[in-house]
This record gives structure tokens, sequence and C-alpha cells, in this order.
């Protein structure tokens, strides 16, 4: 249960229901201010947040960062990673998650990858609610310039930082994946590649794992 000031089950005032039907504008500043001000989140109550909600939301030193709804087209191209990942990764080599996951990359630092691999022998990162790390991160990116942003300038330093060994930038607005490589005790990546139609994304990290890029994009038209 959260605290009351979070207003979730039985701190929640079910004579606000009429006033909401209604429209009553006070009823959404009322709601606003049952949940933390921005700065003041804690890493629980982020947690808790993200327990109860589908929405992919992440978390930065005490601020939520509410993330674009997938479209179709992204999910396409989702499944279509996945299944390839999933067909090489058995239970020996690791485990493929897709979005949803949490991923603390720091402290007071979540980010919710579109795919996440983890290896066994890092599964002591593993826990229910979310993974203490990485070992390879894909994301694919979506059309606004701060998913841009996001994808190919924050998330590139956080997860280098993180120690995730391989970070997958897909982009089907300029039709490109940027596989970067993170090289043993550094702390940033280096260009394993920038594969593009006609040619064919590969995995230094995991053997086998190799995308043709223009069946990658035409899976978002399936």
């Amino acid at each position: 249960m959260l605290t009351p000031t979070f207003g979730y089950a039985n701190d929640f005032d079910p004579a606000l229901v009429p006033r909401m039907k209604a429209g009553d504008p006070e009823y959404a500043w009322e709601l606003v201010t049952m949940f933390p001000s921005q700065g003041t989140w804690t890493e629980e109550e982020y947690l808790i947040l993200t327990d109860s909600t589908n929405r992919l939301i992440e978390y930065t030193d005490g601020f939520i960062e509410f993330l674009p709804m997938p479209t179709e087209s992204h999910q396409n191209i989702l499944l279509f990673l996945m299944d390839l990942l999933r067909g090489i990764v058995t239970p020996e080599k690791g485990k493929v998650m897709f979005c949803g996951l949490r991923v603390k990359t720091a402290a007071k630092k979540f980010r919710e990858p579109d795919l996440v691999f983890l290896g066994t022998e890092h599964f002591d990162k593993r826990d229910n609610r979310y993974w203490s790390g990485a070992d390879l991160a894909v994301e694919i990116v979506s059309p606004d310039d701060r998913s841009i942003a996001r994808d190919y300038q924050e998330k590139v330093s956080l997860y280098a930082a993180a120690g995730i060994a391989e970070y997958w930038i897909v982009d089907p607005q300029e039709s490109k994946i940027t596989v970067l490589t993170l090289p043993e005790g550094k702390s940033e990546y280096v260009e394993h590649g920038v594969f593009r139609p006609g040619e064919t994304a590969t995995s230094k990290l995991l053997e086998g794992f190799v995308v043709d890029v223009k069946a990658c994009f035409d899976a978002a038209k399936a």
C-alpha cells in the first residue's frame, strides 16, 4: 500500500467520482496532488507506480518520464527481433525479455528497454520486479525529438556506464540499425557497425544474432 498522499486504493475518496464524471476541473487538480512532485519520487514509489500500470515509465533521480505508447509498427519490429533472439538464446545461454521489464542502470535510475538479454553468468542481477543491469539492450526509436535524443544520446551514456556490453539502436525513420559495443574495462561504447537495408546487422556479443535490416523494417508494415 502506498502512503496516503499517493492516492491509491483505500486513500481514494469515492465522493470524487461524480465530480470526475461531470468534468469538474478541480477534480483533476486533486488527483494530481495525490502523487509526489517531480524530483521527489523515491525508487519504491516509482516501482509501486509501475507495478500498477501498463504505461512505459522511466525514472531518473526523483523524476519520472512517460514514454510514447508503442505503435503497431513499433511492436511489429519488436516481435521480429524478439523472435530472432529467442531463436538463438537457449536457457543455458541466458534470458531475453521485452519492454515492460524495468532495468536499474544506476542508483535512482530505471529504464525500460524494448528488448534485453542477460547471460546465465549474470543471473544474480535478476529480480522478480526488475533487473539490476543487462548484457544487451535494444531500443526502437520513436519519431519524436525527445525519443531520438533519449535513445541516441542519454541512453548511450547511461547504458555504457551501467556496463551493458552491447546496445542496439533500431531506427525505422532512418532505416538503420546502429550496434554499439563496450570494450572490456572501458566506460564508453565504440561503434561495431551502422547497418542499412541490403546489409546484415551482427552482434559481437551473441553469436548467431544476425538481422536482415530490410526484413526488420519491412516487418513494421506486416
